[in-house]
């Protein structure tokens, strides 16, 4: 099996990401729309781990940080 080399994601910050260290959260909307997984990172540790999540439990987190007192 020959493995290819993906193009790296266009990551897209949060409107709730601030640049005075407050919860920064980045996503791929790109893979999302080719993959149905969602990846997302914290912004301030570009090469920490990504969390990849169904778009449907990314539309679930994206409905409660919406509805929460932030």
């Amino acid at each position: 099996m020959t493995k290819t080399n993906s193009p790296p994601f266009q990551w897209v910050k949060s409107s709730y990401s601030t640049d005075n260290g407050g919860a920064c959260v980045e996503w791929a909307p790109a893979r999302a729309t080719t993959t149905g997984i969602v990846p997302v990172r914290d912004s301030k540790h570009t090469n920490g781990p990504v969390l990849t999540v169904s778009t449907e439990a990314f539309a679930g987190l994206v409905s409660l940080a919406r509805s929460a007192d932030l």
